[in-house]
């Protein structure tokens, strides 16, 4: 019985572990110019995401670029 519980604990926490992975590789790209501060360029990474300079997600990757 002892085992049993600690497979289900070790599988939920694999897909916790795997959701949250998930989430973080397909946040977009926000590439941001260090001189003029402002948004050049948004690369998604997800192919639902159709965001860009002018709809900015919530939450991005900033990149600072040249």
């Amino acid at each position: 019985m002892k085992e049993l519980v600690l497979l289900i604990a070790a599988v939920l926490v694999f897909v916790v572990y795997a959701d949250a992975m998930t989430s973080v590789l397909d946040m977009p790209d926000v590439h941001v110019s260090n001189s003029s501060q402002e948004c050049v360029e948004v690369i998604n990474f997800a192919p639902e995401d159709n965001y860009s300079c002018e709809n900015l997600p919530e939450i991005y990757n900033h990149v600072w670029v040249k």
